[in-house]
């Protein structure tokens, strides 16, 4: 059974500093690296028992404060109206070069990191889910896994309201894993279908599963927890991570 050190970085951005946690193995060498971008609530107890979870298969698992140029390194925003409320404000107020720049600080310092292999994978879920498929045009990321990324099909992330991030899929390298809920109202059916589409027609390989469920049924906390379905998108995960993380 794998055990695991928590710690955590303050990385240097041109805005300020990034606090980056890590979950890594104790077993000694060398391990893939995935970047897990969290929700807008950033690194909650559910993250944390994500990551941890993940990192316990064999990879070293960063989580990135995606708001570090706004709140106080450590902050957490509850699961309630304020947090939600606050959390969807700065993501409209975060300008894409920021989220794009760390990114590159994430990537290069997990390149130059003891215990990284140089392989690096992007994941994420709801927010965390567009910015692990927007950090997938790095050419330090190898796979991408988004479930339920929010704001891709409108284009609406950061400052402006205006992305690039599915405009620009036909230039993506990286391999990409999508999950979707189908009663999730922030990306309805239509939105999947533009996803999908844009997807296909841009002749990119990527993997695609949909399930009965709400927004944010990996999150173990709250009514919309599915946790079988949590275990089966896990299994996937684990898998694809395995096929593109592999040396």
């Amino acid at each position: 059974m794998a055990t695991l050190t928590e710690s955590f970085t303050d990385l240097e951005t041109s805005r300020g500093l990034m606090r980056v946690h890590s979950f890594t193995p104790t077993s000694g060498g060398k391990f893939p690296a995935v970047i897990f971008y969290s929700e807008i609530f950033q690194v909650t107890g559910p993250i944390r028992r994500m990551a941890a979870a993940l990192a316990g298969e064999g990879y070293l698992v960063v989580v990135p404060e995606v708001y570090h140029e706004f709140e106080p390194l450590g902050t957490v925003l509850a699961y309630d109206q304020v947090g939600s409320d606050r959390g969807n404000e700065l993501k409209y107020t975060k300008e894409l070069a920021s989220y794009d720049e760390d990114v590159d600080v994430t990537v290069k310092w997990l390149q130059g990191h003891e215990s990284c292999t140089g392989k690096v994978a992007s994941y994420g879920v709801c927010l965390g889910g567009h910015l692990a498929l927007r950090a997938g045009y790095h050419e330090g990321i190898s796979a991408v896994a988004a479930f339920y990324p929010t704001d891709v099909h409108s284009a609406t992330l950061g400052a402006g309201k205006s992305d690039d991030t599915l405009k620009r899929i036909a230039a993506m390298k990286a391999a990409l894993l999508f999950v979707w809920g189908r009663q999730d109202p922030h990306i309805p059916k239509e939105g999947r279908e533009l996803i999908h589409r844009t997807l296909e027609e841009a002749g990119v390989a990527f993997e695609w599963h949909e399930f009965n469920a709400a927004h944010a049924f990996l999150r173990d906390e709250g009514p919309r927890y599915n946790p079988a379905l949590a275990r089966v998108c896990m299994g996937l995960l684990a898998r694809f991570l395995a096929e593109n993380l592999s040396s």
